[in-house]
């Protein structure tokens, strides 16, 4: 059986009406369908943020359950005009008829209750370091490889680290032009990223030195406001951190290229919630600047900010509680004859965390299979 819509003509350059098969019924069904959504972690940083992007990109939502540990439950959110609830996470059935859960409560706890989170069928999209270089676990970010998303046999998606997120989605068009082989990076990370404590500390510190006051110091190493840590996550052998590892790592296995070398100086700055990087990449044959700025105006989730000459350029005080990735300040590398250079900035909290991990499950939902 074929349906057409009646009554319905092609005059004045309308387009033909399209006949819709029962397939596609079916289809637009599955799309359309209401999910039972979790997130494991809601009141954390990340937790919060993705109440805010779930509202946001007004996903299909027909119930919210929030989980958290034994001291965050009982406390209650609004979501669409309803109160929720924190319950305790625990081992039992809690998640059975849970379409997706975002989890973002430490990596520790990822590994404890993935089982119990997907054992009825849920998929779990991890905004942990958990699962993030395991074989059978895809590391996406949809702009990238979005259909990675889709070989999923634990049923766990992992959500990349937020500067790794943020750099690829620039790097995937002028991969396109050119292969990619070398990727220098240096990040200027705000203190959202050691969570929602970190971020109170920071303005805390501000206003103890302003009262003439010993900063208090316990989420860093060193006091953050008026300066700058070079060092992120814990340092490994060879004197680079984990973060700065990570970005290593996880570019090449979100590209699909096991060749391209990354080194990063991963750095922590006194700013709340957007992240800075600076990055120079050498590619194959050379791209012009132009060619750049022309592939970063065409490309999804980048917004384009480069106009030296009237002082435009991203900054994370103008980028913070924004979706896109930002890019400016492109030129040639004058080190390297087949170098660029350029400048970024993202949020986060949201592309850097809860919006991605939303965009996978928005990504799955479009191109269900």
């Amino acid at each position: 059986m074929k349906i057409c819509l009646a009554g319905v003509n092609n005059q004045m350059g309308q387009k033909p009406v399209k006949i819709l098969e029962p397939q596609d019924f079916i289809q637009y069904e599955q799309r359309l369908r209401l999910m039972k959504v979790a997130i494991v972690g809601a009141s954390g940083a990340v937790g919060q943020e993705f109440l805010r992007v779930l509202d946001e990109q007004n996903f299909p939502i027909s119930e919210l359950l929030l989980f958290g540990s034994k001291r965050s439950a009982g406390t209650t959110y609004t979501f669409r005009g309803k109160e929720i609830t924190v319950k305790e996470l625990q081992h039992n059935d809690d998640f059975k008829g849970v379409d997706i859960a975002f989890t973002s409560a430490g990596a520790g706890t990822s590994k404890e209750f993935a089982e119990t989170i997907t054992k009825h069928g849920a998929i779990m999209i991890d905004n942990s370091s958990a699962f993030r270089m395991d074989e059978d676990v895809p590391l996406v970010v949809p702009e990238v490889n979005g259909e990675d998303a889709f070989n999923t046999p634990r049923n766990i998606i992992a959500n990349p680290n937020c500067t790794t997120i943020q750099m690829v989605v620039a790097l995937k068009p002028l991969n396109d032009i050119s292969k990619i082989k070398r990727v220098h990076v240096a990040t200027y990370q705000a203190a959202s990223g050691a969570g929602a404590v970190a971020m109170d500390e920071l303005v805390e510190q501000y206003k103890e030195i302003a009262e003439g006051k010993e900063p208090t110091v316990n989420k860093f190493a060193y006091q953050l406001a008026y300066n700058l840590i070079p060092h992120i996550d814990v340092f490994q052998d060879n004197d680079y951190t984990k973060e700065e590892m990570k970005m290593f790592h996880e570019t090449r296995k979100i590209m699909h290229e096991p060749e391209i070398s990354v080194s990063a100086t991963c750095v922590r700055v006194p700013v709340l919630r957007a992240h800075s990087e600076a990055i120079w990449i050498e590619t194959e044959q050379p791209i012009t600047p132009e060619q750049a700025r022309e592939a970063f105006n065409k490309a999804e989730g980048v917004v384009l900010v480069d106009n030296p000459a009237e002082k435009e350029y991203p900054m994370p005080l103008f980028v913070a509680n924004q979706d896109p990735v930002y890019v400016g300040r492109i030129r040639k590398d004058l080190a390297n004859e087949n170098g660029l250079t350029f400048w970024l900035v993202g949020d986060q909290i949201k592309k850097g965390a809860a919006l991605n991990a939303v965009q996978i499950a928005q990504y799955m939902i479009k191109h269900k299979k």
